[in-house]
């Protein structure tokens, strides 16, 4: 273990982020096996979780919620990219540590046609205790709800684990996000289905023209790797609704 270094990390981050948390990689022994940090980084002891807001105000956007949600969540991505390869650096350069990035958005795996993060940043934030699964399938922090997004750094630096936070932060018998939902992805128990708000939310005018053939589909992980950066996203009820997100 390099002396400090959770201080050292904690105060080159700290002015760049809004919340910070580590957790060692024996946290993810349930992880599938491609997205293990263990597959990230050789040797990986530590995940390094942090989160940047997007402003509660775009949710009360009168006309142009959808503008203001699209525009601050991909600042966040490249903004968050920036800041995990400065840590991966700056973790290398005080000793003999390696340090990879996971990427905020993409490039992503896809298992048939599921888009899968090299490692989940929804289940490493609540590993590093920055927030714990609500019933919408999201990751809600106590203080931003939902309004984080996330980046992370997998590192072979041994570096002690904050405390996770107590599961489930929903508000008791709420289902205000799963009666919102245009797109029905709550199945009549509740339960949350990923792939259906996908398909509903996620947009990009060059997914119909580049996935529309045989050719297509067959590289649709690098087609949407390399063209699908700057998706639009078409909905954003349930995070409008959710008493979680209200400060």
């Amino acid at each position: 273990m390099i002396e400090n270094i959770k201080q050292d990390i904690t105060a080159f981050l700290k002015p760049q982020v809004t919340e910070l948390g580590f957790a060692s990689a024996d946290r993810f022994a349930e992880a599938p096996e491609k997205h293990h940090p263990g597959r990230i980084c050789k040797n990986a002891e530590t995940v390094i979780v942090f989160g940047i807001t997007v402003p509660r105000g775009m949710l009360k956007s009168p006309d142009y919620n959808l503008y203001a949600l699209h525009r601050s969540y991909h600042s966040a991505y490249m903004r968050i990219d920036e800041i995990s390869l400065a840590l991966c650096n700056y973790i290398e350069s005080l000793g003999k540590c390696l340090a990879v990035p996971v990427p905020s958005y993409a490039p992503m795996v896809f298992h048939q046609f599921e888009p899968w993060g090299i490692l989940s940043l929804k289940h490493a934030a609540v590993n590093a205790g920055l927030g714990s699964f609500g019933r919408s399938g999201q990751t809600y922090h106590p203080r931003h709800g939902a309004l984080l997004r996330l980046g992370a750094v997998v590192t072979d630096a041994v570096i002690e684990a904050d405390p996770m936070l107590p599961a489930d932060p929903c508000p008791p018998n709420c289902t205000a996000c799963s009666k919102v939902c245009p797109s029905r992805a709550f199945d009549t128990e509740g339960r949350f289905n990923k792939m259906t708000c996908l398909g509903y939310a996620i947009k990009h005018a060059i997914y119909p023209l580049a996935l529309s053939t045989e050719a297509g589909l067959k590289n649709i992980e690098r087609v949407i790797n390399t063209a699908g950066h700057n998706y639009w996203i078409g909905c954003d009820e349930c995070l409008k609704v959710c008493p979680l997100n209200r400060g």
